[in-house]
């Protein structure tokens, strides 16, 4: 049975529950009922401004009311919602505008300092006092094909790629996040930056079960302690953190006198493989009464299994496995030995599938591929890259298959580093690799070879270079200058000789 349209079901909360807090942002608090209006007025303007069903609309801000107002108002239109996080690099947000076609960019603040062609309007602050314009002019059915939203990701090329989900996979995760979690109406911090796909689990997943999505204040995302003192502060009961946050913030648990204030419910972790560190089972520990879910899915194929970890928490496994798909979802296994048919790639295939690359048909043939009829009448299933053990019908994630990693719970390609280190002057080889500096914390380094006549290499320049095409989880810590590369027998680039080296303690030889 398919999912109902999220529209749907955010509008049957807006008829039934008007006066619920439905989103609190700093100061600002608004019912279910004045964010409906505040999305019709939106709605209406971008009307004025020639949106309809199939266009792009892209909004270019922070974390916060407008942003979520202007994805529902732009959904509402049947128009696919293009994020744009301010903290991306200017050239790489006007790639994402031009690459998408958007022809509207609504932005909070300042007028965006990228260059584009579409029209840039600012987006209508909410005014209690004017009146409520009439309801925008709604989709008369979600379309299953129609594109919800367009996310961008890492790239092999040195520019991101784009995905468009569509509401077949949006509505299905929306419905299943409002009722696999412990109540529909939880009180719900909205974490996750634009441009990283958890935010639109957050906000639908919330607006659709009639709960309130809080916003974090953006100083406390990188300051655990005093985000727990928020957490309480703010009863908030749900959260869904990248592991390496959720590491963060129960480190910050030991050192603290108590966790009594929080009114946590549950947590909901994704990005990467999860650890469960001795800080994390003393956190679960002492709220007992909180429950661990680890999703697993990528921006091509949102959510797409999850595992739910039951009983005492000092307990658990080491490695949580990535569970079983969501409803609607099938996945399938390409074993990398005939004889092993329980280890291989892992396959998505079902309600979670997005179209492809957009304007990359040749990656999109590569990575979306036909498949014979799957035991649910499927025959087109996504290749992600990552490696998996089936434990009978529980997952377990392995390592990637490619050389894609995630930091800080945001997928990175190593390869963009190497294509955007390759076009700076005076470098002939690069190689960007993922280093583990503690347990359950990684980053970027990278290594260089120049050529011979050049003098020096002014790696802060080379930084500073990068900044301006790559987001700040794909900067490399270092660059490193090396005479030459390893090599493999083959002669490709020896990628774990150079995480050898580069992970070497100073003064030592390499």
């Amino acid at each position: 049975m398919n999912a109902p349209c999220l529209l749907d079901s955010f509008h049957k909360v807006v008829q039934e529950r008007p006066g619920v807090v439905a989103v609190v942002d700093g100061d600002l608090e608004l019912s279910y009922a004045q964010l409906d209006a505040w999305v019709n007025r939106i709605a209406a303007l971008l009307v004025e401004q020639g949106a309809t069903s199939g266009t792009r609309v892209a909004f270019a801000g922070s974390r916060g009311a407008p942003a979520v107002a202007t994805m529902l108002a732009v959904v509402a239109l049947g128009a696919t919602y293009v994020p744009l996080d301010s903290e991306y690099p200017a050239r790489r947000l006007a790639h994402m505008v031009a690459d998408s076609g958007a022809t509207v960019v609504l932005h909070t603040g300042d007028r965006p300092v990228f260059d584009t062609t579409a029209r840039l309007v600012p987006v209508p602050p909410w005014h209690i006092s004017d009146p409520a314009p009439p309801p925008a002019p709604l989709l008369t059915q979600c379309q299953a094909e129609l594109p919800v939203y367009l996310i961008y990701t890492s790239g092999s090329t040195g520019l991101p790629k784009g995905v468009a989900v569509p509401h077949s996979s949006c509505d299905n995760m929306v419905e299943w996040q409002r009722t696999h979690s412990v109540r529909p109406d939880l009180r719900t911090a909205q974490y996750a930056p634009l441009n990283f796909d958890v935010c639109f689990q957050e906000i639908l997943g919330t607006l659709c079960g009639g709960g309130t999505l809080v916003v974090v204040p953006e100083r406390l995302r990188r300051d655990p302690i005093s985000l727990l003192d928020w957490l309480a502060v703010n009863r908030i009961e749900r959260l869904f953190l990248p592991c390496v946050a959720l590491h963060m913030l129960t480190v910050a648990g030991t050192a603290v006198p108590s966790l009594t204030g929080l009114r946590l419910a549950e947590i909901n972790v994704a990005g990467e493989q999860l650890v469960c560190t001795p800080a994390i089972r003393e956190f679960f520990t002492s709220l007992p009464d909180c429950r661990l879910n680890n999703h697993y899915g990528q921006s091509e194929s949102a959510m797409v299994t999850v595992h739910t970890l039951t009983g005492p928490s000092q307990e658990w496994p080491a490695l949580a496995p990535i569970g079983r798909p969501l409803p609607g979802c099938e996945v399938l296994i390409d074993p990398s030995d005939p004889g092993d048919p329980d280890i291989g790639e892992l396959l998505v295939t079902g309600a979670p599938l997005s179209a492809g690359y957009l304007n990359q048909p040749e990656l999109s043939a590569e990575r979306y591929i036909t498949v014979g009829v799957t035991p649910q009448g499927h025959t087109r299933a996504f290749r992600t890259g990552d490696l998996v053990r089936a434990d009978g019908d529980v997952l377990q994630y392995l390592s990637r298959v490619d050389h894609e990693v995630k930091i800080r719970g945001v997928r990175v390609n190593p390869v963009e580093v190497d294509a955007c280190l390759l076009a700076y002057p005076g470098i002939v080889e690069a190689v960007c690799v993922a280093v583990e500096i503690t347990e359950g914390s990684r980053q970027l380094r990278a290594a260089v070879t120049v050529e011979p006549e050049l003098p020096t290499l002014d790696t802060a320049a080379v930084h500073r270079a990068l900044a301006e095409h790559l987001p700040i989880q794909s900067l490399p810590q270092s660059v490193t200058i090396l005479p030459a590369l390893p090599r493999t027998p083959s002669g490709k680039i020896d990628r774990a000789a150079v995480t050898h080296l580069l992970t070497r303690p100073a003064g030592v030889p390499r």
